[in-house]
């Protein structure tokens, strides 16, 4: 049986780590070099780091940023936001990244992810998609993009599948719907994108107890749980929350708990 994964995410803003509801209200909550120290030390699976203004102000990720995490972290971390080609991508990856998200430059420009998986292998390409209930969609789902701000005409099946055959190797897959609300993950949507692709998805946009984590693990068919609210603000901890999915019957990696004094 192939271990669930906790990814820890942290939103950027202007050098700062925030987070906001339904991608809007943001509050800054530390910086996100010490933060992802302190993530790996607990025994995080995996990092996320969106630069969130990235796209929006029309420029790059913060490299300088990403190499200052890479000295400080042992384990899988990706970076998004501003990513526009894979010129970008091979910046971020020779910065020290394992893997590059791609979201609204892939909707506008789909030839990214294959472009992107040809060069750096499909391992390194993850597709991010925000989403939105919809009912006159097929799958009952939209795409949205530019951090929600704008819809499209996409079905989230489609897209998913699509950049499946493109050659992205993961899916994040975030609720707007439900995100920051800490009333749970949508599990309809997630095991709907679960059980129609062959790749890894990550569920994304609703954590705020352990038991939503257990769910979106077993019930929604995810293959790792993107948290922020929890450990950022909530009082929880990683290597809490896999000792709970443990508990739970959920298979998580606990070797990494305890940072680098455990890993020698």
């Amino acid at each position: 049986m192939f271990s669930k994964r906790i990814v820890v995410c942290l939103d950027v803003r202007d050098g700062k780590t925030t987070k906001g509801i339904r991608f809007k209200e943001n509050v800054d909550v530390g910086d996100p070099v010490e933060m992802a120290a302190e993530y790996y030390r607990q025994g995080v699976d995996e990092l996320v780091f969106y630069d969130i203004t990235a796209s929006a102000e029309g420029r790059g990720i913060t490299i300088d940023m990403v190499r200052r995490v890479a000295e400080r972290i042992f384990v899988p971390f990706s970076v998004g936001g501003g990513i526009a080609s894979v010129e970008d991508m091979r910046g971020v990856l020779l910065a020290g990244a394992e893997k590059v998200s791609v979201n609204s430059q892939a909707v506008r420009n789909p030839s990214i992810i294959s472009q992107g998986a040809a060069l750096f292998g499909s391992q390194a390409i993850v597709l991010g998609m925000d989403v939105l209930r919809d009912p006159s969609m097929p799958s009952g789902y939209r795409v949205v993009i530019n951090g929600g701000r704008t819809v499209t005409d996409l079905d989230v099946l489609e897209w998913a599948r699509r950049a499946e055959s493109l050659g992205a190797g993961e899916i994040v897959l975030n609720s707007i719907d439900a995100d920051g609300t800490k009333e749970g993950y949508e599990l309809t949507v997630t095991r709907l994108v679960s059980s129609s692709v062959g790749i890894p998805v990550v569920a994304s946009g609703g954590a705020g107890r352990p038991e939503h984590l257990a769910a979106v693990l077993t019930e929604g068919l995810a293959d790792a749980a993107l948290v922020a609210s929890m450990v950022h603000l909530e009082g929880h901890t990683v290597d809490g929350l896999k000792r709970f999915l443990k508990g739970r019957g959920v298979s998580v990696r606990m070797d990494g708990i305890g940072g680098d004094e455990e890993r020698r």
